[in-house]
């Protein structure tokens, strides 16, 4: 009888349906081999008094703070209680666009493009403050170098502006002979949509990418057009880790070294995200960095009215999609704490209701983690796995044939499974009744038709899917 081993390749929504590829891989994460199941949303902080828009931690030697924006307040996390404090400046903010925070030494800075960018000293602050008189109302905020970086200044008044600080202070936003300070004026590429620091600058525009690199006095930063014609959609789609910033371009996701600018979804996801994503409801997007999936994950409002994420392994170059219901993205770290102070502390008295495992990183303290926001609260994706399911590419063997077996091969679990089968490739895609696996792992199924598609919903506490052995035979034809 003859068998083929479908292995579960790369997704590729873009391609065809015969490609090889597969054709869905829902609420999962990329491995080198096969897919690993992308854990569950759990409440984590206690309520803010509005809506979070983002979040962020600051760490400085041993202290840890969690904090979050929304469209008039931010907030901090008591670490013992996990209640959301009100610690936004005196009279509140306005405006309507999310917060972008950032860590410079001991400070944390917050910019929302309607307010003077707010800073809070890390261990000694109870809330925020201007961090200048003279410091800029910017959209967005970076750090290169020794440097705090503002863009698109003034609520758009100055949409092509770049404005830096003096160095190594972030108090100083004069320019003049005793200070480094001073600003950049971007005259081609349209209005800055977003910024990403480091050692270089990116200051990402409507159709332009623009590197920012130190140079020292008189002119202190040297401004390199490294793409024109290309650049960011949104400032919320960009993501950094390392040297390497991610973001979304007109036609799709791409990411650039400063040097380099490349593709990551050509051919991939691109056009499955534009038919996915509301586009008008495109501000939304969050973007946060999965450093231990060693992922860069994109959450944003799809058509259908929930929140998609969009998950790629920049090591592996493989994508995946999540569901969820969490509204904001990004990443956190906590105080800890031990087994004898989670009553006390996080107030859990049964092992069965706790957001995570005791050996998770949101107990050891101190570890960065992937976190988000829903509506109000701080969740962490540390529970239960989401039901996932793994799509295969269509196969056939002959005119007509029939599938007779399957056997999922899923590490520490098992599968339900379905087939499609059809005719033609124009013929209606239906899935039959799910089928489960026995102890042994087979899963025994009569279908016929020309060409054969396999929904695999792994089952049980798994690990990694890494594809299905399918028994398929010809049959004659009337």
């Amino acid at each position: 009888m003859p068998t083929q081993r479908l292995q579960f390749t790369e997704w590729l929504p873009d391609q065809p349906s015969m490609s090889g590829a597969l054709i869905d891989a829902k609420n999962i994460f990329p491995l080198s081999l096969g897919y690993a199941p992308f854990p569950s949303a759990e409440e984590y902080s206690g309520a803010a008094s509005e809506n979070l828009n983002n979040i962020f931690v600051g760490k400085f030697g041993a202290d840890v703070q969690v904090f979050g924006g929304g469209a008039t307040k931010l907030f901090n996390m008591n670490n013992t209680t996990l209640a959301m404090v009100d610690v936004s400046k005196v009279g509140g903010y306005t405006g309507n666009t999310a917060w972008k925070f950032k860590q410079f030494g001991q400070t944390v800075l917050a910019a929302n493009n309607s307010e003077k960018i707010q800073a809070w000293t890390i261990g000694s602050s109870s809330a925020f403050v201007d961090v200048a008189a003279a410091a800029p109302v910017a959209k967005y905020i970076t750090v290169v170098r020794d440097f705090v970086v503002a863009g698109y200044i003034n609520s758009g008044t100055d949409a092509n502006k770049v404005q830096w600080s003096d160095i190594n202070d972030e108090t100083n936003w004069t320019s003049g002979s005793t200070s480094q300070s001073d600003y950049q004026i971007i005259p081609d590429g349209g209005n800055i949509t977003g910024l990403s620091g480091g050692e270089f600058g990116l200051v990402f525009l409507e159709s332009a990418i623009v590197r920012m690199s130190y140079i020292g006095s008189p002119l202190f930063f040297q401004f390199d057009t490294i793409s024109r014609g290309l650049g960011c959609l949104d400032g919320n789609s960009i993501g950094t880790y390392g040297a390497t910033t991610f973001f979304l371009a007109d036609d799709g996701f791409y990411k650039c070294d400063g040097t380099n600018v490349v593709g990551i979804g050509t051919d991939k996801i691109d056009r499955w995200f534009f038919d996915d994503c509301s586009l008008t409801d495109l501000n939304s997007m969050t973007t946060a960095i999965d450093p231990v999936k060693n992922l860069v994950i994109w959450n944003y409002l799809a058509v259908d009215g929930q929140r998609h994420m969009l998950t790629y392994n920049w090591q592996i170059n493989k994508w995946t999609r999540v569901e969820t219901d969490a509204t904001v993205i990004g990443t956190i770290a906590t105080t800890g704490t031990t087994l004898e102070g989670l009553e006390s502390v996080y107030g859990y008295t049964n092992i069965d209701t706790m957001p995570a495992s005791l050996d998770s990183r949101l107990f050891i303290g101190g570890k960065f983690l992937f976190a988000g926001a829903k509506n109000t609260k701080i969740i962490s994706f540390t529970g239960s796995n989401y039901n996932s399911e793994i799509i295969t590419t269509d196969v056939e063997a002959g005119y007509s044939s029939m599938v007779q077996l399957v056997r999922p091969t899923v590490d520490n679990g098992s599968a339900t499974i379905k087939v499609a089968s059809r005719k033609e490739l124009s013929d209606n895609v239906a899935f039959s009744t799910s089928a489960t696996a026995s102890a042994e792992g087979r899963v025994p199924l009569r279908s016929s038709g020309r060409y054969h598609r396999f929904s695999i919903v792994p089952t049980g506490n798994w690990t990694n899917a890494v594809g299905v052995d399918v028994d398929i035979v010809p049959t004659g034809n009337r």
